[in-house]
């Protein structure tokens, strides 16, 4: 199967504790249910993707993604950590493992955590105009995340929403599902071209865009 460039997932790995345990938490809180944590559940993603490598040159591929808890342990904090397995695959016939993440509710947040890079991708209770700060556990800054609509099933979280049309744009979301979670991830980061004969064209030189949009999930 040829190689599936994820330059959204690249170089994505994560430090697992070596002694894991599958621990399951005593009781559920309903405060949490857009992003339901337990051992065996899965989640497949139909994926589109476009690399732009430089100017009029870029690739598009279509594959599947399976994220999968496939354990959970508690940290030296005492918080339940969950280990996702995420798999690739053409055509859902066969897999290929690709790197393992963690996910974690800590302090009212939902924690995703992917070679010791740590997102805030949920903060709890969830409600319309809600920001936060998606980088609070990392060095380099902050970048605010903003409940941009919710519904009684349905929550979209706006990571950013940038387009000068000259230099950048900077497009990112998430949507989560009551009692399902993740359902819907689109990021959008290219450059455009900023030469004084294309300056304000629009012209990208350089980026990618992935869209994932849940098409089967479960437990097993």
């Amino acid at each position: 199967m040829r190689k599936i460039y994820l330059f959204f997932f690249i170089s994505l790995s994560c430090l697992i504790f070596s002694c894991e345990e599958e621990i399951e938490p005593a009781s559920f809180d309903p405060q949490y249910e857009f992003q339901p944590l337990e051992i065996g559940r899965f989640w497949i993603y139909e994926v589109e993707q476009t690399i732009h490598f430089g100017e009029n040159d870029s690739e598009e591929f279509s594959f599947f993604v399976q994220d999968r808890i496939r354990s959970s342990y508690a940290n030296v904090e005492g918080n339940l950590v969950y280990v996702v397995q995420r798999s690739t695959s053409e055509d859902q016939s066969e897999w290929v493992k690709e790197l393992d993440y963690t996910i974690q509710i800590k302090d009212l947040s939902l924690l995703r955590t992917v070679n010791n890079q740590t997102l805030v991708a949920l903060s709890f209770p969830p409600e319309v105009g809600k920001v936060w700060n998606g980088l609070a556990y990392r060095a380099e800054g902050s970048d605010e995340f903003e409940v941009e609509t919710m519904d009684s099933e349905q929550v979209k979280v706006k990571q950013e929403e940038l387009d000068d049309e000259v230099t950048i744009r900077d497009l990112r979301y998430e949507v989560f599902q009551k009692e399902v979670g993740l359902i819907e991830k689109y990021s959008e980061v290219v450059t455009y071209c900023s030469r004084n004969d294309c300056l304000g064209q629009q012209l990208i030189n350089g980026g990618e865009k992935i869209h994932l949009r849940l098409v089967d999930y479960g437990k097993n």
